[in-house]
């Protein structure tokens, strides 16, 4: 390349004899160049951390492409504290997580944007431009016209922050670095340099923008270029897509080393003998010579590049060709392409390499000005096509020297490639989803003392994009202070709401005939049934409105609906609840996925409002306790009846149940579980009775007057509720008898 040109400069103005030093210089080139030393051009790298030495170079980038940036501002790692606890009597846990903010140079040249944006290999942000994690990024594209980053001016100083014009480069404000072990993570950015895919002619003419660039058209996806000098990003490219250099009306001409389909050339004229006195006795006689190499060793060529279909990662694609152990020659091409492009590209390049080398000296007394070294020629002793691969003058004429072109397609190939990219594990991009919270007390499970609220968070997004949310209480319940009380965890509550009511039923049966309808918030999860030993054990127990249920069949309907049937219901003591069902209420199931909330942090549960804030959620998620007293509150007695003595009096009788206790184990007493046995019965309703009696025994005698002076229309039931430490029990029934 360096020959063609130097001979060509130097005949432009030196004339024969400039032309002939421009020649020796140039073969002396090209042999330092390409015979004695590696190109330390642009090379093809695997996907490696990003940089933060002073003095690195910054890429040029064309099309698309992935690449790690520069670290060209940082501040010092910034501590968020939490504490929270898994409820009284239990240790407080206070962790510790860190953020960030810090710049990413990614090009020096402007940018279109940027893509997906990797850290260790996962996705920090998603092709739709969402970030995994919580934080902010700014895209500053490189333009000349830009500002200073608003963050970096403030932390700097408006006079001391530079602009950056002409560099692109990216902006992480607060980026939280939990999930990458509290340190910055190794950022890989997607790089959208054009609006378009790039080509080889496209990256010539940026890096020689003088240059006359033409026939260049092989399609790139994106390329790269992070080092070496114009000459050796494109010895880089050549030796993947031949490029040939000439000079044309005393400007640099670029182009494609061979022809791919029709072009013109010049038939030259017969060869002319030499002069006796000629030193290139090889073409004395005839005027021309010709020299064929020995056929080469086949050589199978193959191309390395970034595979588009893979994410960029390094892929390499074998040319087609016959191969010998040792003899495969890998092209390390910094390029974006496909697979199917890769292997057009090796073919190629496997067929050049096993051609054999062709070459005429031939002698002419008169030459076309138009035909400079690169120029595509014919020649009356042989057919095919010839490029001017340098001339000489000398005394008896020019000497050319010429290089056989193979056919048109030859090179290229003539249908396109078929390549497997291989087998590819894509980092997930799921869009964070609004956050769906349900907040509730649950009656005491017999574990620790039962004196303070038991309170659980159950939260869930509709696909597995959701990472979490930040939970707060808002003490008043009026959108006033928030206190921070923890978080839920990435785990998702499978949760949802009714499609219908669930019908009444007795909690003492296996209910077979009752179902509902539940969808749940996310359609990706499933409920699966349970047997009746199993149901015994508690699986399946789900909170659908106020009532604790269980099921044992869960039938997929579709789209995320679940038909539930099979109930053990008014588990818990919330039989009370059986008959208050309607459509469209919550259901939760009762998992480890629910958050314990600490009573200390969340005030009174009548009163406050649980708050979560997610990364999908554009505005903060409140919700009431719902129950606040289930934990506190006795279980109402059972079994109460009423039997009519010969005086007219009532003979009221019930059995206790105790929180705590959701088995009855035979010959086992019921413990108390409360600071006194007490009980409450009145006629009517309690919260407006007719008639009130207080006693410490599961047990009451009504006499006859008090019966006799009943006012006219007065209830004609009895209601019995046990009076706990903090709470009543709902009240049991019990009718007049006949």
């Amino acid at each position: 390349m360096a020959t063609l040109l130097l001979t060509a400069v130097g005949t432009v103005f030196g004339g024969p004899l400039g032309g002939a030093i421009g020649a020796l210089v140039g073969r002396q080139i090209d042999t330092a160049i390409i015979g004695g030393r590696r190109v330390e051009g642009p090379r093809l790298k695997d996907l490696t951390v990003q940089t933060s030495s002073y003095g690195s170079a910054l890429p040029l980038h064309f099309g698309k492409m992935r690449a790690a940036g520069s670290v060209i501002w940082a501040t010092e790692l910034v501590e968020h504290k939490d504490t929270a606890s898994s409820g009284k009597g239990r240790p407080s846990v206070t962790s510790y997580t860190y953020s960030s903010s810090f710049a990413v140079a990614v090009a020096s040249r402007p940018i279109a944007g940027i893509g997906r944006i990797w850290a260790d290999g996962n996705l920090l942000r998603g092709a739709s431009g969402d970030l995994k994690v919580g934080g902010t990024l700014r895209i500053h594209l490189g333009h000349g016209d830009q500002d200073a980053d608003s963050l970096m001016a403030q932390a700097e100083g408006v006079m001391r922050c530079p602009a950056y014009r002409g560099l692109a480069y990216v902006v992480f404000e607060d980026l939280a670095l939990a999930d990458y072990g509290n340190r910055i993570p190794s950022l890989t950015f997607e790089i959208l340099a054009d609006t378009t895919n790039t080509s080889v002619g496209a990256v010539a003419r940026e890096i020689l923008p003088d240059a006359m660039v033409s026939n260049l058209d092989r399609s790139l996806v994106g390329f790269s270029i992070d080092q070496g000098s114009a000459g050796d990003a494109l010895a880089v490219i050549a030796d993947a897509v031949p490029i040939a250099c000439a000079v044309s009306g005393g400007a640099l001409a670029i182009h494609a080393a061979e022809p791919t389909g029709p072009v013109s050339s010049v038939l030259l004229p017969g060869p002319a003998a030499a002069h006796k006195d000629s030193q290139t006795s090889e073409v004395k006689a005839s005027g021309w010579s010709r020299k064929r190499e020995p056929l080469p060793r086949v050589r199978q060529c193959g191309v390395r590049y970034y595979d588009v279909a893979r994410d960029y990662q390094p892929g390499l694609q074998r040319g087609i060709g016959r191969s010998e152990q040792g003899d495969l020659q890998v092209i390390e091409l910094p390029a974006a392409l496909t697979a199917a492009d890769a292997q057009t590209l090796a073919s190629s390049a496997s067929r050049l390499a096993a051609r054999p080398a062709d070459t005429i000296s031939y002698r002419v007394t008169e030459i076309d000005p138009a035909i400079a070294p690169g120029a595509i020629v014919r020649i009356p002793i042989t057919s095919g096509l010839w490029r001017v691969a340098q001339w000489e003058w000398q005394q008896d004429g020019v000497l050319l020297s010429l290089t056989a072109c193979p056919s048109s397609g030859a090179a290229a190939g003539s249908s396109a490639a078929v390549a497997d990219p291989g087998r590819f594990n894509p980092a997930s991009d799921l869009a964070h989803t609004p956050t769906v919270l349900s907040t509730f007390a649950l009656p005491w499970d017999g574990i620790g003392s039962g004196t303070t609220p038991a309170v659980f968070a159950a939260a869930s997004g509709a696909s597995a994009g959701w990472t979490g949310a930040a939970l707060l209480a808002d003490l008043g319940g009026d959108g006033g202070a928030l206190t921070s009380i923890g978080s839920t965890g990435r785990s998702r509550a499978r949760m949802g709401r009714t499609i219908g009511a669930l019908p009444a039923a007795s909690p003492l049966l296996l209910d077979r005939q009752s179902t509902v309808d539940v969808v749940l918030a996310a359609t990706d999860q499933v409920l699966v049934g349970a047997s009746l030993a199993q149901l015994l054990q508690g699986a399946n127990r789900a909170r659908i409105g106020n009532e604790i249920a269980q099921f044992a069949n869960a039938a997929p309907v579709g789209s995320g609906v679940w038909r539930l049937s099979g109930w053990l219901r008014g588990r818990g003591g919330t039989e009370w609840a059986i008959g208050t069902h309607v459509v469209n209420e919550p259901f939760v199931l009762i998992e480890d996925t629910l958050v314990q909330l600490d009573p200390a942090l969340i005030g009174d549960p009548a009163t406050t409002h649980i708050v979560a804030v997610g990364l999908g959620d554009t505005a903060a998620v409140s919700v009431p306790i719902a129950d606040p007293g289930a934990t506190l509150r006795p279980f109402s007695p059972v079994r109460g009846t009423a039997i009519r003595g010969a005086d007219g009096s009532f003979g009221l009788a019930w059995v206790r149940r105790a929180r705590g206790a959701w088995l009855w184990l035979d010959g086992v007493d019921t413990p108390l579980n409360e600071e006194a046995e007490r009980w409450e019965v009145t006629i009517g309703d309690p919260a407006a009775p007719v008639l009130r009696w207080q006693t410490t025994a599961a047990a009451l005698t009504v006499t006859a007057a008090q019966i006799a002076g009943l006012p006219t229309g007065a209830p004609r039931y009895f209601a019995v509720r046990q009076i706990g430490q903090n709470a009543a029990s709902m009240p049991l029934r019990i009718d007049f008898p006949a």
